[in-house]
C-alpha cells in the first residue's frame, strides 16, 4: 500500500568557541541560551574541557572532556552552577542525570567528539574514552529508543571569561528504529555493538511509498566501509547496525509514482539513502555533497527512522537513489561497482582523468584500487600501480594489465619515475604518508584521495608548492554518475573480481577483510541463488 515518506527534516550544522587549556576552572552557566521553541525538541548540554597537556594543547580543538552535562525540555531555565558530581555513569552504557532519568546512548559521546575532527593524538584518547563508553551495551539494550543529536549553531557561548571551556548545545530528537509505518518484516545480519559478530537480525522496514521501489536483495559486497562501522572505528556507528552499500537485486513492488522502474527490473542501491532534494547539490545530481545526505546504512531517512543497508533479504528505497543494471552484467561482479565503481570514476571523470594516452597512477591494489585499474585501461590510459607489497606486481600486470608497478618503499624506484604522472588516485585506506607519492606526479599533476583511513594522513608542503601540484578529495558519486558508469561498465564489460561467499561467512569473510585478504571484494549471496 502506497503512504508518503512524510517531512524531510531542517538541516542542521556544528561550530564552535573558545580555545584550548589543559586547566580550566568548573563554568558558571547562568548565560547560556535555551533552545528554540520547539515542541519536540529536548536540549543537552555538554561542558568540554581538555584533559591533556603536551605541545598539541591550544592546537587541537578536539582534545576536550566531557566535563557536565545537563538535559531538560525545553523552555526550562537552566542552573546557574552545575558541578561533575550532579551526574553519574549509570553502567558503562549510559550517562545518566541524577535529577532527571534520561539515558543518552553511546553514540553522542562518540559523535560528539568526532565532530571537532581532533588530531591523532587526541583522537585516540577520545576514541578509547568513548568505546568505554560502549562497553557495556549489548542485545538487551537494542529495543530502547535510540537518539538523534544534532548541533544547533546559534546555541553556542562562551562561558563567562573562561576562554578554555567550550560549551556545546545539542538538540535531540528521538529516533526510533522504526516508524508506525515500517510494517514490511525483514531477515538480516546485524553487528549489535563495537567489534562483536555479525548474528541474524530481525527487523522492519517501512511500508512502500508513493515514490519508493521494494528490491528483493540478491547481493551485496562487503566494503572496507562495512569494517570500520561494525566496529566503530571512526565513532559514529549506531547499534544494531545493518551494514552493506554494495546491492543489486530484483524489483518486486513499485510505488504509484514511480514510472521509471518497473517490477522485475535489474537494479543497484550504493551509498545513498536519502537528501534534501532541493539544494545545489541534489539539484546538480550531486547528492552525495548534500549537507543532509543520508546514508544506506547507520543514517537517519526522512522519518527519523535509522537506514538499515544491505546485510538483508529485501530493501524499500526511495526511487531517486535507484539505478539500472546493465542486461549484460553479472548481478554479483555487479554489486560492488555501486560503490568502489563510483568511488574511483566520479574523480576520473571531474578531474578530466578519462583522456587516452595519459598517466594514471593507483595507490592500492584492493577492491578501489583494481576497479580503477580496469577504468584506466578501458579509457586508453598509461596505467602505473603504486603498492608497498611487491607481491602484488604479477597481478597488476598480467592479471589487470597495467602497464608499470612501482613498490612505493622502494626509494631508487620511485625517484627514478619522479615527475611522470598525470594523476593519482588514491585508494589506501591505511594511515600512510603521500611526500614521496605527490613527487611521482608532473607539475600542476592532481592527487585525489578516495580511501577513508581513521588517522590524518600525512601532508608534507614542499612537494605541493615546488610542483604546483593539487591534492583533493572524493566521496562516492551522485545518482547520474552512478547510473553512467554502470552503463560505461556494460559497454566495457568492466566487472569486479570478486569473491562470492554464503551469509554463514560473514564473520570469517570480516576478519579476512581486516588483513586484507581478498582478490578483491567478498559479495554475500543474500537470496542463495549461485551454486
Amino acid at each position: 500500500m502506497d503512504t508518503d515518506s512524510g517531512p524531510k527534516p531542517e538541516s542542521v550544522y556544528s561550530d564552535r568557541v573558545g580555545r584550548c587549556n589543559p586547566t580550566p576552572p568548573i563554568p558558571k552557566l547562568n548565560q547560556v541560551r535555551t533552545v528554540p521553541a520547539s515542541p519536540q525538541v529536548m536540549y543537552l548540554i555538554i561542558v568540554l574541557t581538555s584533559p591533556l597537556s603536551g605541545p598539541h594543547v591550544g592546537h587541537c580543538p578536539g582534545s576536550f572532556h566531557p566535563l557536565v552535562i545537563i538535559s531538560g525540555k525545553e523552555g526550562e531555565k537552566i542552573p546557574g552552577q552545575i558541578r561533575s558530581n550532579d551526574f553519574k555513569l549509570q553502567t558503562r552504557s549510559h550517562l545518566v542525570c541524577k535529577s532527571a532519568s534520561e539515558k543518552v546512548l553511546p553514540g553522542l559521546i562518540q559523535k560528539n567528539f568526532n565532530a571537532t575532527s581532533p588530531c591523532g593524538s587526541c583522537f585516540e584518547f577520545i576514541r578509547k574514552e568513548s568505546n568505554e563508553l560502549s562497553e557495556g551495551y549489548d542485545a538487551a539494550s537494542v529495543a530502547e529508543p535510540q537518539i538523534r543529536l544534532s548541533v544547533l549553531p546559534d546555541l553556542f557561548t562562551e562561558v563567562g571569561e573562561c576562554s578554555s571551556v567550550y560549551l556545546r548545545s545539542i538538540a535531540l530528537k528521538k529516533m526510533t528504529e522504526t516508524t508506525p509505518n515500517h510494517t514490511q518484516t525483514v531477515e538480516g545480519w546485524a553487528a549489535l555493538g563495537p567489534r562483536g559478530k555479525i548474528t541474524p537480525f530481525v527487523f522492519k522496514r517501512r511500508a512502500t511509498g508513493i515514490d519508493d521501489v521494494v528490491i528483493k536483495i540478491l547481493y551485496c559486497g562487503m566494503c572496507h566501509t562495512d569494517l570500520h562501522h561494525i566496529n566503530n572505528d571512526w565513532g559514529i556507528s549506531m547499534y544494531p547496525l545493518v551494514p552493506g552499500h554494495e546491492i543489486t537485486g530484483v524489483i518486486t513492488e513499485v510505488g504509484s509514482n514511480v514510472s521509471e522502474f518497473k517490477i522485475g527490473d535489474r537494479v543497484g542501491v550504493g551509498c545513498l539513502a536519502a537528501s534534501c532534494l532541493k539544494c545545489e547539490f541534489c539539484n546538480d545530481y550531486e547528492e552525495n555533497y548534500c549537507e543532509q545526505v543520508q546514508f544506506t546504512y547507520g543514517g537517519v531517512f526522512w522519518d527519523g527512522s535509522i537506514t538499515y543497508g544491505g546485510y538483508s533479504k529485501m530493501l524499500v528505497a526511495h526511487r531517486r537513489y535507484v539505478v539500472h543494471v546493465p542486461e549484460n552484467l553479472p548481478m554479483d561482479a555487479a554489486a560492488p561497482l555501486l560503490c568502489a565503481g563510483v568511488t574511483v570514476y566520479s574523480p576520473m571523470k571531474q578531474h578530466d582523468m578519462l583522456q587516452p594516452g595519459k598517466k594514471l597512477g593507483v595507490v592500492g591494489l584492493g577492491g578501489l584500487g583494481h576497479v580503477a585499474v580496469k577504468f584506466g585501461k578501458a579509457f586508453g590510459l598509461h596505467v602505473t600501480v603504486i603498492s608497498t607489497s611487491r607481491s602484488k606486481e604479477e597481478e597488476a600486470k598480467s592479471r589487470l594489465g597495467a602497464d608499470n608497478f612501482l613498490l612505493s618503499t622502494d626509494y631508487k624506484q620511485m625517484r627514478k619515475e619522479t615527475r611522470t604522472l598525470d594523476y593519482i588516485i588514491d585508494t589506501v585506506s591505511a594511515p600512510h604518508s603521500v611526500g614521496s607519492i605527490l613527487e611521482l606526479l608532473k607539475v600542476k599533476g592532481v592527487l585525489v584521495l578516495v580511501g577513508a583511513p581513521e588517522k590524518p594522513v600525512q601532508l608534507p608542503v614542499f612537494p605541493l608548492i615546488f610542483g604546483k601540484r593539487a591534492v583533493v578529495g572524493s566521496v562516492v558519486g551522485g545518482m547520474k554518475e552512478t547510473q553512467e558508469m554502470l552503463d560505461i561498465c556494460g559497454k566495457h564489460n568492466i566487472t569486479c573480481d570478486i569473491e562470492l561467499i554464503k551469509p554463514d561467512y560473514i564473520n570469517t569473510a570480516v576478519e579476512r577483510l581486516a588483513n586484507n585478504d581478498v582478490k578483491y571484494r567478498f559479495v554475500i549471496d543474500v537470496a542463495h541463488e549461485s551454486s
